[in-house]
């Protein structure tokens, strides 16, 4: 409690085209090494760059979707430092002059409102990518990525502690993915995250930095920096200055890398072979109103137009995709209480989602629910229902499948009469103790029922011919 957390993050975000950012490369994830490669983003002696439009437009969406502030003019320029996997010997960044300032995020969890401010969306080429093989001593190098197109977002110094730039990356993630300008897979490296870390006392000013570099994972994100976060305090009531340094993180590990750089170290200068970069007024309104609804916007409609609760509308709105399925399910439904078809999304149909393709179609879980309403399919079997389409798609409509599996409910009055006698003579005893009082024991018998009609019976008849016979 007598120390602050101060947390500057850099997120770097690999933007969703066909090539790469300054030549015509396959910017495609996962080719055989050193397959996407030529003289530009190996960075051969007289090789030009030429940039890639839609990367552009990628970008500037992002930054209207947080708010920045798209300017007229931006330019690039040079950031010198030499690693194995840099060919030119600097990386095509944008520093002075970002492609948008300011901005921010706001996300909502367990009821609070977080505000997180911005600083700036730039443009960037991502580097290669070395491949260290252990066994035999040696690093390999591959250059497919060198040239890859990422847009990095960066924040103020203004996150207060591991849990909340988790919050941050989180609610970043769901926007980017919204906005469809990247996949945002972590393990791919397509959302990577470097963190500046410091603390200090109540008050005080801002205390030494440390680094983390190249997070991808959420959870390792608030394991690594909590880790470095306890490190400082021990170092610091120790009587010891924290040193300047950068980190890797792996596995809730930090091990240190280097000495921070400073901007002087990068010798910053601009890059002579692109003209700057320039949005017209008209330009920066079209893509503003292009953007899609974004999570917050329709996470607030869903609590207000279907009057769901603040965690149902959460939950509905963590994917695009998950959102679109069910307000068409909703829509489908109108008449029926959206917390139903709601729960029906949330309970019965996430658990069967498998990456961005639903188990089925919204049309297919609104004649489901409709079915269960009606009183001719029990919610039991409509699970069932649900599982089969799930695991074997077929084109079968809802009442085919139905009827193909046996499950409608059984509507004939004297078979419904053979199951509940059948079971009440079974149990007499536990069919005694519910007439002398034992109420716990009615959805015993019930169970039986349904387990005799193998879910075929309509439970609503079924606990009524219970309670007649007794």
């Amino acid at each position: 409690m007598n120390w602050e957390i101060v947390i500057g993050l850099e997120v770097h975000v690999r933007l969703k085209t066909e090539s790469k950012l300054f030549c015509a490369c396959s910017a495609k994830f996962g080719d055989p090494a050193n397959t996407n490669i030529c003289p530009t983003c190996a960075g051969l002696p007289g090789s030009l760059p030429t940039l890639n439009s839609l990367a552009v437009q990628r970008a500037a969406t992002i930054a209207a979707a947080l708010g920045s502030a798209l300017q007229a003019r931006s330019e690039f320029a040079r950031k010198s430092y030499f690693y194995p996997d840099l060919p030119k010997g600097y990386q095509i960044t944008q520093y002075e002059h970002p492609l948008a300032v300011g901005g921010e995020l706001v996300v909502h969890e367990g009821g609070r409102e977080v505000r997180f401010v911005l600083q700036r969306v730039h443009l960037e080429e991502d580097a290669g990518k070395l491949i260290h093989n252990r066994k035999d001593g040696v690093t390999l190098i591959d250059l497919n990525r060198a040239g890859v197109p990422l847009a990095e977002i960066v924040t103020e110094p203004t996150v207060s502690g591991p849990g909340e730039a988790r919050l941050f990356l989180n609610g970043l993630k769901r926007t980017l993915q919204y906005l469809e300008v990247s996949d945002c897979n972590m393990e791919d490296g397509s959302l990577r995250v470097d963190a500046n870390v410091s603390v200090r006392r109540p008050g005080a000013g801002l205390g030494i930095k440390q680094e983390l570099k190249n997070l991808n994972s959420l959870s390792g994100i608030e394991t690594s920096l909590g880790v470095l976060v306890e490190s400082q305090i021990a170092t610091l009531e120790s009587g010891e200055p924290v040193l300047q340094r950068t980190f890797a993180a792996s596995d809730g590990y930090v091990t240190p890398m280097r000495q921070k750089e400073e901007g002087a170290d990068y010798r910053y200068f601009p890059e002579p072979d692109l003209l700057p970069l320039e949005v017209t007024p008209q330009r920066a309104r079209s893509i503003t109103d292009s953007l899609p609804e974004l999570p917050e916007a329709r996470r607030t409609r869903f609590v207000t137009e279907f009057a769901l609760t603040p965690s149902e509308a959460e939950v509905l709105t963590s994917g695009r995709d998950v959102a679109d399925f069910f307000e068409s399910v909703a829509v489908a439904t109108r008449g029926t209480d959206a917390h139903q078809a709601a729960g029906w999304v949330i309970n019965e149909t996430l658990a069967l989602w498998s990456g961005a393709e639903a188990p089925f179609s919204s049309s297919f879980l609104a004649e489901v629910i409709g079915l269960v309403n009606n009183k001719a399919l029990s919610r039991q079997a409509a699970k069932k229902v649900l599982l089969e389409m799930a695991r074997s798609p077929t084109s079968e409509g809802v009442a085919e499948l139905v009827a193909r599996m046996g499950v409608g409910l059984e509507a004939d009055a004297s078979q419904m009469e053979q199951w509940v006698e059948a079971v009440l003579a079974e149990y007499a005893d536990e069919a005694a103790r519910l007439r002398a009082g034992e109420g716990r024991l009615m959805d015993f018998l019930m169970g039986r029922v349904m387990a005799a009609s193998r879910g075929t019976a309509d439970p609503h008849v079924a606990r009524q011919l219970i309670s007649e016979k007794l």
